[in-house]
Parts: C-alpha cells; sequence; structure tokens
C-alpha cells in the first residue's frame, strides 16, 4: 500500500490548501464590501468634479489655466494603477496588457511614453517590457489617502507643466459588479471638454473672488480626486476578483480531493484483491 500512502498524503495537503484559499475568500468578501463603501462614498464628488471641470474645458473662461491648453503632440504619459499583490486573476494582466497596446500605438506614431506606476505588480511588469518609468508609488496599502500618492502624482504633472509630455492618461479597473471588472483609460490632461451635447454651447461660471484662483484650486482637487478615486475603485476590483480567484481555487481543490480519492479506493481496492488473491492461491496450494 505505499501506492495508497502516497495518495493519502497528496489529499491531506489539498485540503490543507483548499483551507487556506477558502479562508482568503472570506478575507477578501469582507474586505471587497468596506472597499465598496469607500468607493462609493467618493464617487459622487469624483463625478461632480469630473463634471465641472468638463464644464469649465469647453467654456470661454476668462482665466486658461496651461492644463486646459492643447498642444502637438511629441510625448504622453500614463499614470497606471496595478495592486500591491497577486492572487487576484486577471485583473493586473488585463489592465497591463490594454495598456501596453496603446504604448505600442504611440510609439508608432512616433510619440515617446513615460509612466507613473502605483502598486507593487505595475513596476516590475513595465520594466520588463523596457518602458520608461519616471515615478514608482510602492506599498499603497488597502486604505490610502491622497497624501499617499501626491508625490508620484507630482512628477507626472511637473512633466506635463515642463512640457515633457503632452497629454496625460489614467489607467485603472473600473468596478462593474463582484465578477466583472473592467479595464479603463481616461485622459487627465490637457482637460477634456464635456461630452454631454446639452454643454457644447459655449459658456462659463462667474467666480468669486477671482477665476485664476478658483480654477488653480479646483484643478488641483480634480486630479487629486480622479487618482486617488481609481485607486480606492482598484482596490475594491482587487478585493472582488481575489474573492472570485479564491473561490474558484477551492472548488478546483475540492474536485482534485474527489479524484484522489478515488484513485486512493481503486488502489486500496486493488491491493485487497491482490491479497485475497494471495491467500486463496497459498490456500489451493496447501
Amino acid at each position: 500500500m505505499a501506492v495508497g500512502k502516497e495518495i493519502k498524503k497528496k489529499i491531506g495537503s489539498v485540503q490543507n490548501t483548499q483551507k487556506i484559499t477558502s479562508a482568503m475568500q472570506m478575507v477578501a468578501a469582507s474586505k471587497m464590501r468596506r472597499t465598496q463603501d469607500r468607493m462609493q462614498r467618493g464617487k459622487a464628488y469624483s463625478e461632480k468634479t469630473r463634471g465641472v471641470i468638463s464644464h469649465l474645458a469647453n467654456a470661454n473662461s476668462e482665466y486658461s489655466h496651461a492644463y486646459m491648453n492643447e498642444r502637438p503632440i511629441k510625448s504622453v504619459g500614463y499614470i497606471i494603477v496595478g495592486t500591491d499583490r497577486g492572487l487576484c486573476g486577471g485583473l493586473n494582466v488585463n489592465l497591463f496588457r490594454k495598456v501596453v497596446r496603446e504604448l505600442a500605438a504611440w510609439e508608432n506614431q512616433g510619440v515617446a511614453v513615460k509612466l507613473g506606476l502605483i502598486g507593487n505588480k505595475s513596476a516590475p511588469f513595465f520594466r520588463s517590457v523596457g518602458a520608461d518609468i519616471q515615478a514608482v508609488m510602492n506599498d499603497v496599502g488597502e486604505n490610502p489617502t491622497v497624501a499617499d500618492l501626491v508625490g508620484g502624482v507630482r512628477v507626472m504633472l511637473d512633466a506635463y507643466e515642463n512640457e515633457e509630455v503632452d497629454r496625460l492618461f489614467l489607467a485603472s479597473n473600473e468596478f462593474e459588479n463582484t465578477m466583472t471588472q473592467t479595464p479603463v483609460v481616461r485622459q487627465v490632461l490637457p482637460l477634456a471638454p464635456a461630452e454631454d451635447k446639452a454643454y457644447q454651447h459655449r459658456w462659463d461660471y462667474l467666480y468669486e473672488p477671482d477665476a485664476e484662483e478658483l480654477i488653480e484650486g479646483l484643478i488641483a482637487r480634480f486630479i487629486e480626486s480622479q487618482v486617488y478615486q481609481a485607486v480606492i475603485e482598484n482596490g475594491a476590483c482587487e478585493q472582488a476578483a481575489k474573492m472570485v480567484a479564491m473561490k474558484n481555487a477551492t472548488e478546483n481543490a475540492e474536485k482534485l480531493i474527489d479524484e484522489l480519492q478515488l484513485i486512493y479506493n481503486n488502489a486500496r481496492q486493488a491491493a485487497i484483491t491482490q491479497e485475497i488473491a494471495e491467500i486463496v492461491g497459498g490456500a489451493a496450494a496447501v
């Protein structure tokens, strides 16, 4: 029964793995609910700010911020939001592949690309494809603050202000539901006009005390809120993807245990049959 013992050992090993993946599934489910709450709390503010900025970009403003002005594209920048940890299925891979396709398209046009990366999983991947990395923000954690992100984001904004990049994009995963997370790339700079036809006419706000002070502050808040919201939403996507991945791993472990148990039973039955045959053969010889 040496074969049977070996199979029994494998069953025990898979059962231990199944306990771990089951526990990780429950932890991810708990964390997902918390990250979803944070995501929903910030989403209304983020979307409203984006709407105001889109209107400003389409307005006849008395003050024109540098972030509102289009210029010929010689170089572009991407802020890419990955995860700090793995075991979350194809979440990072799907986003990174989408970005890589865009990078290849820009490079085919002779446009240089610079990257600002968020999350531990981002830097190794984009270093492996030879990307020009300007900033890396690692270990942002499950409950980041704007202060945790502002340094790396500032590097990319400075690159835009210094005309080292002429367009800036934000790439992250968008939370659709527990089963679906969609990689999305949005233009951050220059500020894009509102797409809603109701706002295609030329208009402006009334500013108090003055347009320059308010627009400067609003644009800074806008960019911070967009990156922060992307990181929070990507965190919810990470936990959802991890929960599904661990659920699948637990179910696969159960199937493997059943298969190994069947093999063990067959081996045990064969061993018992062999022993009976030997006993009967010995008795017949006597």
